[in-house]
């Protein structure tokens, strides 16, 4: 959905120019002759930014800018100056305008300063947002629980509502710390069973000799130092859900007795011969591809395909990169609140920088570097206490867009190196200042933001 601005002069002309230029490049543009009738539609919400101009018959540009901060100080107001009143803009600037411009001024200067304003209230409106979830739904599991807006994530949260309240089994796929115990918890709190017990097992980091006990339980003296008798994961899920984490690690003889429990819902303890009944749903995840581990011989077939009915598939980070910013401001919040921090402000500079990193350890990795970004030590997508190299991109993306992303980084990082300075950053570039000016319109960066 395209960024509203409300776009807010006295004069006919000035009012039509600016609408044409902003709606040209994407925006919800809506008019304003008066400030009094500009107020009237904005909320806390406004999910935009304000462009007005100063001087204006009645309620002025300044009168508005100060009633829009009453309202909501980091709702940003880009003032409309003459060439007179540019003191009285620095001022107002100081007073808590987001930039000015002044007249004349080319409208791709006009659509750049409201883009950077439209991302810096997307990014403070997302952070309000998860701020709401963790104070008003804390570790509630749910689909709630799974954050992001991309089309990737919405699906697997259909799919998770679609499924979650059924009796089926749910084998999950997803890679390394993409979050397969999130989803299985969501499931878990959508259903029925949510009031019941959610018991998860990591089959990977569970020691072979007492895999089958744990799972299946055990008698007294059914085994040397078996005192007493010890229910298993299995009967202590029933009536809720059993999670059975990095699946193809479990061994090929309890996979025979897996089946057997996901067939018939009963399990024998070891040195019984009762077998006790239960009612539980298992979620199963894997990092693998299981059919290729049966074809090799490490999974059996048969358990493959009884598992193989309901599959969710987790996507990894890489996939949905718009919703790095987002996850990365969650997981800023949830920190600060650990360490007993403020948490630094998320520019979109940085946003765009996190976004270009490849996380090969999906969102575990992201959310040790908003850890890292809290604590002071890096600014997220860099090693703790180490200036990073540009990054390559991971796979899913196209070559041209791994050099969109390479050159980006590059120009974000002379742009820094030499704090937004245009002579020192085009000579280190060895470009000529245009194609220098061409590619910060191209890639949304302005060297205002590189600014000390």
């Amino acid at each position: 959905m395209s960024a509203p601005v409300l776009f807010v002069d006295d004069e006919r002309p000035i009012r039509m120019a600016g609408t044409q230029a902003l709606e040209l490049a994407g925006f919800d543009v809506t008019a304003a002759e008066s400030a009094d009738k500009a107020l009237k539609g904005l909320t806390r919400d406004f999910a935009g930014c304000v462009v007005s101009d100063v001087r204006m018959p009645g309620m002025d540009g300044l009168a508005l800018l100060a009633a829009v901060r009453a309202l909501d100080p980091d709702l940003p107001v880009i003032l409309i100056t003459g060439h007179g009143d540019v003191p009285m803009a620095v001022q107002a600037i100081r007073d808590g305008a987001y930039d000015f411009l002044e007249k004349p001024f080319p409208s791709d200067r006009l659509v750049e300063v409201v883009r950077r304003a439209a991302e810096k209230r997307r990014l403070v409106l997302d952070n309000r947002h998860l701020r709401r979830q963790l104070a008003g739904k804390p570790g509630a599991g749910g689909v709630a629980s799974i954050i992001g807006r991309t089309p990737a994530i919405e699906r697997l949260r259909a799919t998770i509502t679609a499924v979650a309240d059924t009796a089926a089994d749910v084998l999950i796929l997803g890679e390394t710390g993409s979050g397969k115990e999130m989803v299985a918890r969501a499931l878990h709190a959508e259903s029925r069973r949510r009031t019941n017990p959610f018991v998860a097992l990591n089959c990977g980091a569970m020691p072979e000799s007492i895999f089958e006990s744990e799972l299946f339980g055990h008698e007294a003296g059914a085994f040397t130092g078996a005192a007493k008798r010890r229910v298993g994961r299995i009967e202590h899920a029933s009536r809720g859900t059993l999670f059975l984490d990095e699946i193809e690690s479990m061994p090929l003889a309890l996979q025979v007795k897996m089946l057997r429990v996901l067939q018939e819902r009963l399990v024998e303890p070891l040195g019984s011969n009762d077998q006790v009944a239960v009612d539980l749903r298992v979620v199963a995840a894997t990092k693998v591809d299981l059919r290729e581990a049966a074809s090799r011989g490490t999974f059996r077939e048969d358990l493959y395909y009884r598992l193989n009915v309901v599959v969710v598939a987790i996507p990894p980070l890489r996939a949905r990169r718009d919703d790095i910013p987002l996850l990365f401001q969650h997981f800023m919040a949830q920190a600060a609140q650990r360490y007993g921090r403020e948490p630094p402000p998320l520019t979109p500079e940085r946003a765009h920088r996190l976004m270009a990193h490849g996380w090969p350890g999906n969102v575990r990795e992201l959310r040790n570097a908003a850890d890292r970004f809290v604590l002071g030590l890096a600014d997220g997508a860099e090693t703790p206490l180490a200036p990073a190299p540009p990054q390559p991109p991971g796979p899913g993306l196209s070559l041209a867009e791994r050099v969109d992303l390479f050159e980006k980084s590059v120009i974000e990082d002379e742009l820094a190196r030499h704090k937004g300075s245009v002579k020192a950053t085009i000579e280190a570039l060895n470009i000529p200042r245009k194609t220098f000016y061409d590619k910060l319109k191209r890639h949304g960066l302005s060297r205002d933001d590189f600014i000390e």
